[in-house]
């Protein structure tokens, strides 16, 4: 600033855009970190889970191995990779039939892991599994 220069002070409408384009950043980076923040592990297999540990109509998560073992009906096991394909949360619950994201609420089938409601658009990954000993074996 040279002698005579007014210090430049900014006007009410520089203030109120500089701060509402700063909270705007600051919403869009907690969305981002809530779609991200319970991102799903990467998968550790094989898993080994005990039969009588997987409910008939429910399942387990097994959130620090990635994967989700269910039982739709008696004697029929499945598992599926812990990742939502809508944003990559981890899902972590086995409720009223589904598997189900917390992040933006989408439930998948226990027979297929197909998307029984959305904003998912296709189903959870699919994992091999072999039941022997009483326990399912997830690869």
């Amino acid at each position: 600033m040279t002698a005579g220069e007014a210090p430049f002070t900014p006007g009410r409408r520089t203030v109120l855009l500089t701060g509402c384009a700063g909270l705007a950043a600051l919403g869009l980076a907690g969305c981002a970190e809530y779609g991200n923040g319970a991102a799903a592990p990467a998968p550790t297999l094989p898993v080994s889970v005990a039969t009588s540990d997987v409910p008939v109509g429910g399942g387990v998560v097994l959130a620090g191995q990635g994967a989700v073992v269910a039982q739709p009906v008696a004697g029929t096991f499945t598992a599926f990779g812990t990742t939502c394909p809508h944003q990559g949360c981890a899902v972590n619950a086995v409720a009223d039939g589904t598997i189900n994201c917390p992040c933006h609420g989408s439930r998948f089938h226990l027979a297929d892991g197909s998307v029984a409601q959305g904003p998912a658009e296709r189903g959870l990954t699919p994992r091999a599994v072999r039941v022997a000993d009483g326990r399912v074996d997830v690869t």
